[in-house]
């Protein structure tokens, strides 16, 4: 275990040092390619910032309005014949639409049931076999200016789907 603490102290610079010693013998720049790459990572950011605006926006109506309650409540007795447990319901839901409230669903998931009930760690397993698809791809396709998603997104939806029920089925084997 100390092994591990120590390494991890030193990783950070370890691979600076790193770096900076391969630019010297490769005869490079290193500061000048380091502000090359820094002044590309701020026009980037200034690419992609009208989409996370919108995409940040979009996010708070979509959970202010109730739509995503209204949704669990219409599925919640289809999901109950299904034997799906319900509590995950919202969890899945906003997932692949935004982290943070994700984050906050699966919290509360925990503070309710338990970090070592069955549901906490369904919920535990769900957050790390899905990712924030809306966020992810908005990001990336606004960063290379990409205007047409509509494949990426339905591939990376049935991908949020697989790994949802994929993580109910292992989590249903290892209980």
């Amino acid at each position: 275990m100390k092994f591990i603490d120590f390494f991890s102290n030193i990783a950070m610079p370890l691979m600076i040092i790193i770096i900076v010693l391969y630019g010297v013998v490769e005869r490079k720049k290193v500061f000048d390619i380091f502000l090359d790459g820094a002044k590309e990572g701020i026009s980037t950011v200034f690419n992609i910032f009208p989409t996370l605006v919108g995409l940040f926006f979009a996010i708070g109506a979509l959970r202010s309005s109730g739509i995503i309650d209204f949704i669990i409540n219409i599925l919640t007795p289809l999901f109950n014949t299904l034997n799906f447990p319900t509590e995950i319901l919202p969890l899945a839901l906003i997932r692949p639409i935004s982290g943070s409230s994700s984050i906050a669903v699966a919290t509360d998931i925990m503070n309710n049931f338990g970090v070592d009930s069955n549901i906490g760690f369904l919920a535990s397993v769900i957050m790390g076999s899905t990712e924030t698809t809306v966020y992810t791809i908005a990001v990336y396709t606004s960063s290379v200016g990409i205007k047409n998603t509509r494949f990426v997104l339905k591939a990376a939806l049935i991908a949020d789907f697989v790994g949802i029920l994929t993580s109910i089925i292992v989590c249903r084997i290892l209980s």
